[in-house]
């Protein structure tokens, strides 16, 4: 399971296209929210994300640090990536560019669906 505060176990090799992520901790919410499971799947390029997605993702400032954040903006060295909830996150505004490792597709538990496209209003 990946952690979306939190570091997590690491991302499945090279072959595999798909994982899950278990949120651990309010950065996302109302978005997905503490103990949602999420279906993820890898992106092999930096242009298969786009700004809205909501993605799993690394900071090069903090390589032991997998997070579920949305995607703001390309930036040089990556994208930059927000939580939903201002509060109570860490994300770009900390540690700078991040690198998306993969793209959330949907949540699978509690609430089976797919996750809007931009932040909540």
């Amino acid at each position: 399971m990946i952690d979306s505060d939190s570091a997590g176990e690491a991302v499945p090799g090279p072959g595999s296209a798909w994982t899950m992520a278990r949120i651990t901790g309010p950065s996302m919410s109302p978005t997905v929210r503490h103990g949602d499971r999420l279906l993820v799947r890898r992106v092999r390029s930096a242009a298969a994300v786009r700004p809205g997605d909501v993605v799993l993702a690394r900071f090069p400032a903090r390589p032991d640090l997998l997070v579920v954040k949305r995607v703001l903006r390309p930036v040089p060295g990556g994208h930059w990536v927000e939580g939903d909830n201002s509060f109570a996150t860490e994300d770009s505004r900390s540690f700078g560019a991040a690198v998306v490792v993969g793209r959330v597709v949907c949540r699978l538990w509690p609430r089976p669906g797919r996750l809007p496209q931009g932040p909540p209003h």
